[in-house]
């Protein structure tokens, strides 16, 4: 028998063996990040008058030159259950929903995404703390949409564990310069 029937022979009888190995597969994909970060903080006015700060509108008397929402629901803009609006982040454009706005409980509800990267829902929740300050409750869940989301979603979860005291004395300078006592 020649090498090259032996080797035909070994490989007839091996063909079948290897047909039922599985084949290689790629690792599976990391799973997204879900990240949950909260703070706290009191403003120095009754709730009637710190509740207007936490709509879009509202917020340019105190978030700073960054926080430039371009209104596409309502024209003319101004702060509403429902309004849609844009900010720009960096070299993206990320895409806003208030889908909860209640200015008589304090609560207000919004979320937003950047495309191919992540899902942010943010929950802000206002209680009167004596006669002249309010308590501030706000949360933040960021969900990765890809791989490369997850980094974003790290980082900018890391950054809101420090926001409590910038947003309390932003908020808390604008009242007490007169910037933050509009009401929408």
């Amino acid at each position: 028998m020649t090498a090259l029937h032996l080797l035909a022979g070994v490989a007839a009888i091996s063909l079948p063996a290897l047909a039922q190995v599985a084949p290689i597969q790629a690792p599976p994909p990391r799973p997204l990040a879900h990240l949950t970060t909260s703070f706290d903080f009191v403003i120095r006015a009754p709730i009637a008058q710190a509740a207007p700060l936490f709509g879009p509108e509202g917020e340019r008397a105190w978030a700073g030159k960054h926080w430039n929402p371009e209104f596409l629901y309502p024209q003319p803009a101004r702060d509403i259950e429902g309004a849609v609006f844009t900010i720009q982040h960096g070299e993206m454009k990320a895409v806003w929903v208030n889908t909860q706005f209640d200015l008589g409980a304090g609560r207000f509800q919004y979320v937003y995404f950047l495309p191919e990267l992540m899902v942010t829902v943010i929950d802000v929740h206002l209680k009167p703390e004596g006669d002249n300050s309010t308590r501030v409750n706000v949360v933040y869940t960021r969900t990765a949409l890809t791989a490369e989301g997850n980094e974003h979603v790290t980082a900018m979860s890391e950054g809101d564990k420090t926001s409590g005291k910038e947003w309390e004395q932003a908020i808390n300078a604008s009242l007490t310069t007169g910037k933050g006592t509009s009401t929408p």
